[in-house]
This record gives C-alpha cells, sequence and structure tokens, in this order.
C-alpha cells in the first residue's frame, strides 16, 4: 500500500493525509480510486457519485424552491389573515361600543315603559274605582227617583180621585159638604174629607207629607198637624181648588223628577263611556 501511495504520489495524486484536509478533496481522491478499480465499465464511479451528487444537489435545490414557495405562501397567507384579523377585531371592538349603546337605550326605554305602565295602571285603578263610585251613586239616584217618582204618581191620582169626588159631593149638596166648607183650615178641611170617606187617614197622611216636603225649608211658622194652612188661605177657603193647587205641583214635580233623572242618566252614561274608554286605552 505504501508502494501504491508512492506510485500514486509520482503520478501527481493527492496523498491520504492531503486528500482528508477537504471534503472536496475527498470526493475527489475517492473518485480517482472508483476510476482506476472500475476502468472497464462505461460509465465510471467517479461519474456515477458526481452524478448522484449532482442529483441530490438539484434535488435539495428543488426542495428548497419548493419550501421557499411554501414558506411565502404560508406567510403571504398569515399577513393576510393578520389583516383581517385585526378588521374582524376592529369590526368586533366597534358592533360592541354599538350594541352597549343599544343596550343602554333599550335599558332607558324599558325604564321608561315601566314607568308609563305604573302610571298607566295607577290611571286604569283610579277610572275604575271612579267608574264604580259613579255607578253607585248612579244607583242611589235611580233608587230614590224610583221611590220618589212613585209617591208623586200616588199623590197626584190620589189628589185627582179627590177633586172628582168633592166636586160630585158638592154637586149634589148636604150637611157633610157644609162641614168641608166650613173648615178653618187644610188641616180641618183634611179630616172632614176623612170623617166623610172622601179619603183615608192613609191618604191624608201621605198628603200631609207631600205639602210638607213642597214648602220651603224656611217656614217655620206652620204649626203641627196643619203644614198647609196658608196654602188653604191662599185659596179663599176653597178646599178643591187647594187640592187642584196640589195636584198641579205634584204633577210639576213629577215632570222635574223625570226631568233630573233622565239628565242624570245621561250624564252618567257619558261619564261611564268616557271611563271606559280610558280604561280601554290604557289596557291596549
Amino acid at each position: 500500500r505504501s508502494s501504491l501511495l508512492s506510485h500514486e504520489s509520482s503520478r501527481g495524486l493527492p496523498s491520504e493525509a492531503t486528500a482528508m484536509k477537504s471534503p472536496a478533496a475527498c470526493i475527489a481522491f475517492g473518485a480517482a480510486l472508483l476510476a482506476r478499480s472500475a476502468s472497464a465499465s462505461e460509465v465510471s464511479p467517479i461519474e456515477k457519485v458526481v452524478q448522484m451528487i449532482s442529483d441530490f444537489q438539484a434535488k435539495i435545490i428543488k426542495e428548497g424552491e419548493e419550501a421557499h414557495k411554501l414558506y411565502a405562501e404560508f406567510s403571504e397567507w398569515c399577513e393576510d389573515r393578520n389583516r383581517d384579523l385585526a378588521h374582524e377585531i376592529k369590526n368586533g371592538k366597534a358592533e360592541v361600543a354599538s350594541l352597549k349603546a343599544v343596550i343602554a337605550e333599550e335599558e332607558a326605554t324599558s325604564a321608561s315603559l315601566n314607568a308609563k305602565i305604573d302610571e298607566l295602571a295607577a290611571s286604569i285603578a283610579t277610572d275604575e274605582a271612579d267608574l264604580k263610585a259613579a255607578t253607585e251613586i248612579r244607583d242611589k239616584e235611580h233608587a230614590d227617583f224610583v221611590a220618589e217618582e212613585a209617591e208623586l204618581v200616588e199623590t197626584a191620582d190620589m189628589l185627582s180621585r179627590a177633586v172628582g169626588i168633592l166636586e160630585r159631593e158638592m154637586a149634589k149638596g148636604g150637611a157633610s159638604m157644609l162641614q168641608l166648607k166650613n173648615a178653618a183650615s187644610l188641616s180641618q178641611a183634611l179630616r172632614a174629607m176623612v170623617d166623610i170617606s172622601v179619603m183615608s187617614s192613609s191618604d191624608v197622611s201621605k198628603l200631609q207629607a207631600f205639602i210638607q216636603s213642597s214648602q220651603s225649608a224656611g217656614d217655620e211658622d206652620s204649626e203641627p198637624g196643619a203644614p198647609a194652612a196658608a196654602v188653604y188661605e191662599g185659596h179663599s177657603g176653597d178646599i178643591v181648588d187647594t187640592l187642584k193647587g196640589l195636584h198641579e205641583q205634584a204633577e210639576e214635580q213629577l215632570d222635574e223628577a223625570r226631568k233630573t233623572e233622565t239628565k242624570n242618566l245621561h250624564t252618567f252614561q257619558q261619564l261611564k263611556q268616557s271611563l271606559e274608554d280610558e280604561i280601554k286605552f290604557a289596557n291596549e
């Protein structure tokens, strides 16, 4: 081997020590050795090695280019994604601010509506209470009217019958009519009418109650049991005229009571309709 190395050295080939100093020298030395050992083949081992190295180099370069291309594409994707995320974050923050403003506005609206609901609820309660009170008052007014109407109708009928009986009896004459004509007051005339069966004591009591209610509240001069003496005297002692005057008065009071009832009913119906409309509107 030493003679071979000496021979190689004499041929200008690098020595083993020299060849180990660099990779290129090693490759060249290996290629030289393979060339001598395979001189008979068409493609020398050195050429194969060189070809292999060349192919490997081309493969590495190609893979590097592909990797660089992938890196560039990935880098571009990352940049695009970064811009997209930045835009989304910006929009998201703006949307959050907008939604917070909407939430605040809706909360204010909700508070306002709740206050309005409370106000309407109070208004409804007030209207319902007013309607209930008005209905109770109207029911009492109607009940009072019904009682007053019945009493006035009965009084008017009673006076009308009494006048008719007296006119017939006076046309006949007689001692009983003389007693009635000599009565000095209405109370005496009424007692005489009971005595001659023109009126019953019950009718007289009702008539006296009617006369009392018809007199002014300030008339304190009327003697007990003779509440209409002034009325009687104002008719020159004519009991028939007095009863006719009382009958007209009863009819006038009846007519006034009916007008008042109609007016009160109309007023109540208007009030009821107004309150019901307010309650309906508040509930909508």
